[in-house]
């Protein structure tokens, strides 16, 4: 076993659309429909160890040479659902956001400067022929962006032994129908009640997002790596999107001492995730 089989890649969190087969153009329908029915479909653990088999050569692979063909499979009422992974796309879009993460001398000894020009030129190239293109998954690393917390009901968390009753899972799945309901919610009550600010313009770009897949679509958060990282008994407590739905009842009701509150819960948890990026 290699490296990039062994490794549990952790620390990372993911918002993830589910497409109806109905939702896809032929040929590609047809493709999912005969990989939905795989006895043995890879798992996010694979998705992350093939990623990281990427970093090992010299130069590293900054995005893959490929798209991916592989994807997520769920059955919502018996309909089945996709999520493709698209790894090469994700790649680029998460290669335009490394300047703000990393100090110059740091991303050049990840990821050298005539790496990154080339997978630019690649990627501008790409977006000629496919202007419409959009993820079906959003990554956060260290935490998980309160904004996302706004598209679930505690209602629908689940938590548990993951799939193989292997490890932890904390994760909400919600209809597209009630994410987008109550992502519009959050915006009226949130423009009613504070200004203009960037909780507000990440629930605009997460709204407009979802817009793009079909109405059928389930959404799902994962908290993915992030289970190793949180302790299991804050894990267990982690109530996160009821911390955000009492935030938003609260603002709605014109009480301002209990939307602080709960927004001071909410801060304070994902603080403390965030700070053990740095811890040794």
């Amino acid at each position: 076993m290699g490296l990039a089989s062994s490794v549990t890649v952790p620390y990372a969190a993911y918002l993830r659309v589910y497409e109806p087969l109905a939702a896809f153009p032929e040929p590609e329908r047809a493709h999912w429909a005969r990989y939905a029915r795989r006895e043995t479909l890879p798992t996010a653990q694979d998705e992350l160890r093939r990623s990281l088999a990427d970093l090992l050569p010299t130069p590293p692979v900054a995005v893959p040479v490929h798209e991916s063909g592989d994807a997520f499979v769920a059955v919502v009422d018996g309909v089945v659902c996709v999520c493709p992974w698209r790894t090469r796309l994700r790649g680029w879009l998460a290669l335009e956001r490394l300047s703000d993460q990393f100090a110059g001398p740091v991303l050049d000894a990840v990821l050298p400067p005539v790496v990154r020009r080339q997978a630019e030129a690649d990627y501008e190239r790409w977006l000629e022929r496919n202007p419409d293109a959009r993820p079906w998954i959003r990554t956060a690393t260290w935490q998980v962006p309160l904004r996302w917390f706004v598209l679930f009901s505690d209602e629908e968390r689940e938590y548990g032994k993951g799939e193989g009753g292997e490890g932890l899972l904390l994760r909400y799945r919600t209809p597209m129908v009630q994410a987008r309901r109550r992502v519009a919610r959050g915006l009226r009550t949130l423009r009613d009640a504070i200004e203009e600010g960037p909780l507000i313009d990440g629930l605009v770009d997460v709204g407009r997002w979802l817009e793009e897949f079909h109405p059928r679509s389930l959404v799902e958060l994962d908290y993915g790596g992030l289970v190793h990282l949180i302790p299991e008994a804050a894990l267990a407590e982690d109530r996160s999107a009821a911390d955000t739905a009492e935030g938003l009842a609260a603002l709605r009701a014109g009480d301002g001492v209990r939307a602080g509150e709960a927004y001071e819960r909410l801060t304070e948890r994902w603080r403390s995730v965030r700070d053990r990026q740095f811890a040794n």
